[in-house]
């Protein structure tokens, strides 16, 4: 039984927690992270929790301090073993269990990890995680007798995974890329279900990540993808981050498509089934993305940064697609409403074989626009909301026409510039996109200025086509 424990103050964060093993996150950790969140799965009238690991040289261990903190608290865990965190999303939902704990680094290097939770249906964060370091550290906690047992859902979640898809015509080669993360083993059964032929990257996992870091929204990670898509003439290559809730995907030419495109690509799937549906995307996509949802007859809905964030939206105006930039992208259009890397790229395969057109020739049609790629530069904690409520009041006092949803995102004649402050690092974030290089440089002048009227010197970086 753990007494007052206290957390390294770093490791309690606004969607997770995650530290660096040997440093600031240990055994003794993880299981007050088990008895923490075991005593509020209790207070819910909650019994039984999965409890699930990914590939990191850690997690076994980390997963092991979980498990006893949990049965500690008289609860009933699930070991549903190791694989990608909506592996344990899903076991959650189709084994009835009342919360699940993923122990994951996600896209971090190899030393960190961590623990993404969720209480009943919904992800457990922000409040509730800062609630669960001071139960800990008051030593607030229930007591009982639990068990352990082992369950093994894989071959159940790739069953689902291909559930009701639909294929057309057009047979597809197929690139896919694990980064030797915690997908590796379910792509492997997954793409036998699948048409078409596939050439699997990287797919034995190995929490010391030997090809390549496994985060798909970073250019050269994509590279050995792009360089496989070439070899193989193949029609799409998708990569996953390392717990696999993440996906990057390029199409023939090894041009990377962006978060805001494969939402616009799946959003024509979804709105030909559902007129009039809500999409929802971050503040860091794409205007096109937005006006095109209008378009194509669906309402676009710019919501906050986080991925739980964007789930409790989805949830409340029963929206069927939702994504970030990030690549997190939620499914509720025949999935559970939660962000899955390995149904979004069997839902893009999907579309494409039906598609009248190749993935090559849709990126064609993206209305081109210039932009930067996401810009951060460093802001203390203490300083860094308040330097986005500083503009905010030169914006006003200006004028200016903004949407201050999350942070400020900015619209003049050139296009757009966003400001906000991160939620998990010292960071603040901004991005500009325009229709041509000089509204850029207008925008990113504007943004500029901005910065240094709350004393922060903006950081040189140069436009991205998009």
């Amino acid at each position: 039984m753990t007494q007052n424990h206290r957390f390294d103050p770093t490791v309690l964060r606004e969607y997770d927690i995650r530290g660096i093993v040997g440093k600031t996150l240990s055994a003794r950790d993880a299981r007050a992270v088990g008895e923490g969140f075991g005593t509020a799965v209790r207070r819910n009238g909650g019994r039984t929790v999965a409890v699930g690991w990914d590939g990191r040289l850690s997690s076994p261990e980390l997963a092991a301090g979980v498990v006893d903190g949990l049965v500690a608290c008289g609860l009933k865990v699930v070991r549903t073993g190791m694989g990608p965190t909506p592996q344990l999303y899903f076991a959650v939902r189709h084994l009835h269990l009342d919360a699940g704990v993923q122990i994951t680094g996600s896209h971090n290097p190899p030393d960190y990890n961590g623990f993404k939770m969720m209480l009943g249906k919904a992800p457990f964060w922000g409040g509730e995680i800062q609630e669960l370091g001071r139960r800990v550290a008051s030593g607030d906690l229930e007591r009982g007798a639990g068990s352990a047992v082992d369950q093994d859902i894989r071959a159940d979640y790739v069953t689902r995974l291909v559930e009701g898809i639909g294929w057309g015509a057009r047979k597809l080669t197929v690139c896919w890329d694990a980064g030797n993360g915690a997908a590796g083993d379910i792509m492997v059964e997954l793409v036998k279900r699948l048409p078409g032929r596939h050439i699997l990257l990287n797919e034995k996992v190995d929490g010391t990540f030997p090809a390549h870091h496994p985060d798909p929204t970073v250019p050269e990670n994509l590279v050995q993808l792009q360089e496989a898509v070439a070899a193989n003439k193949a029609d799409v290559g998708v990569a996953f981050d390392g717990d696999a809730d993440r996906i990057g995907a390029v199409d023939s030419q090894g041009r990377i498509i962006w978060g805001d495109q494969l939402i616009w690509l799946y959003a024509h799937d979804v709105l030909r089934e559902r007129p009039g549906a809500t999409i929802i995307a971050d503040v860091k996509a794409s205007q096109v993305l937005f006006d095109e949802v209008v378009r194509m007859g669906g309402k676009a809905l710019m919501w906050k940064t986080g991925h739980s964030i964007i789930k409790a939206k989805m949830a409340e105006v029963g929206a069927p697609l939702a994504g970030e930039m990030s690549g997190h992208i939620f499914f509720a259009d025949h999935w559970y409403g939660f962000d899955d890397a390995l149904y979004c790229a069997v839902r893009l395969l999907s579309f494409m074989s039906r598609a009248e057109a190749t993935l090559a020739a849709y990126r064609d049609r993206f209305p081109a626009v210039v932009n930067t790629p996401e810009l951060r530069f460093p802001c203390s904690e203490e300083r860094k909301f308040k330097v986005v409520d500083e503009v905010k009041a030169r914006l006003r006092a200006a004028k200016a026409e903004f949407n201050d949803i999350d942070g400020v995102r900015v619209l003049t004649g050139d296009g757009w510039w966003l400001l906000r402050a991160s939620n998990t690092q010292d960071v603040l974030v901004a991005r500009c996109e325009a229709k041509d290089r000089a509204g850029l440089d207008r925008l990113k002048a504007d943004l500029a200025a901005q910065l240094r009227g709350s004393g922060v010197e903006p950081p040189k970086e140069g436009a991205a086509h998009h």
